[in-house]
Order: C-alpha cells, then structure tokens, then sequence
C-alpha cells in the first residue's frame, strides 16, 4: 500500500498512480464484470506476462483494491474481485469507456466524411 509520504500532492497523480497502468487498467475493467481467476485473466488479456499480472495483481491487492479469496479445493482455487475501495472507481472506468467510445466514433465518423471528400 502507498504510504502517505509516497503519495504525490495531485490526486489526479494519485489515481494514476494506483491504476495507471495499461494492465492495471484492464484487470479493473475485467473485475467490474466478476471475479476472475488468474488463468480467465491470462488468457483474457493478451499479451500480459505471467510477472506482470502477478505483480499487478498483488500491487493492486496491497493498495486495497481488489481482493484475493484462496478457496480451500485440491487444487486451490483463487479469485480476484474488487474490494469496496475497487469498486468505488467503477464511475471512473465507466467514464473512461464512454469516452473512448465516443472518440472511437468521431474517429470513424471523420474518415468515412474524408472519403466521402475523395
């Protein structure tokens, strides 16, 4: 978990500190659906490493916004959610979606005018 000694003075720089990473980002996104399993995650997000979501995963877990519920199975099972505190930045993601879709629209709306001008 950030200290507060660690934490910078923007907490615009604060939030991007916490989920600023593209991985970050899109576990966030994923968990806002349901728990997953680290192998569903894997999987799901193309391209991650193993030590990349692993670190990602117990970052997240320290700075309290996701938890990790190990299930006493053979073998174990574990799930990740989001905490309280994770699911507190659900208006943000959701921001975050809205806007890129609605600047992926723009986008696509601005090329087919500029091939319509050909």
């Amino acid at each position: 978990m950030i200290t507060k000694e660690e934490m910078p003075i923007c907490p615009v720089a604060t939030t991007v500190q916490l989920i600023g990473s593209k991985w970050k980002l899109l576990i966030m996104r994923n968990l806002l659906e349901r728990p997953w399993r680290f192998n569903e995650l894997k999987k799901d997000l193309e391209g991650v490493s193993q030590k990349v979501l692993t670190d990602s995963l117990r970052s997240m877990e320290a700075d309290g916004l996701i938890t990790r519920t190990v299930y006493p199975e053979v073998p174990p099972r574990v799930e990740y959610a989001l905490s309280q505190l994770g699911e507190s930045m659900r208006p943000i993601i959701k921001a975050m979606e809205k806007w890129g879709r609605e600047y992926k629209a723009s986008i696509e709306k601005s090329n087919k005018s500029g091939e319509a001008a050909d």
